[in-house]
């Protein structure tokens, strides 16, 4: 599943791109895709998700290197939390 979100550009010009790693059928992928819709809603961030199993024909490095530790939130193609989204640093990440 890779699924691209668009969303408008902050207010400061700078828009931030998010790309959640997920699983089928991880527990914790659902709820943190459902929680990273509304952040990016909120503050114009694009959103993409990507199941590293699916991507693994073309990127097996991505399934080698985060395939273990779903979900993985990327913050402009940087990790920035595991297992779970890091609401409170990924909002200030987000606003600054």
């Amino acid at each position: 599943m890779s699924e691209h979100l668009p969303g408008p550009a902050t207010t400061s010009g700078i828009r931030h791109e998010i790309t959640l790693l997920v699983r089928a059928g991880c527990g914790a992928c659902a709820p943190a895709l459902a929680l990273l819709e509304q952040l990016c809603d909120e503050f114009g961030a694009g959103l993409t998700c990507i199941d590293v199993d699916r991507a693994a024909s073309t990127d097996p490095d991505l399934r080698a290197e985060f395939g273990d530790r779903l979900p993985v939130v990327l913050l402009d193609g940087r990790e920035h939390s595991y297992w779970e989204v890091d609401e409170p640093r990924l909002r200030a990440d987000l606003a600054g």
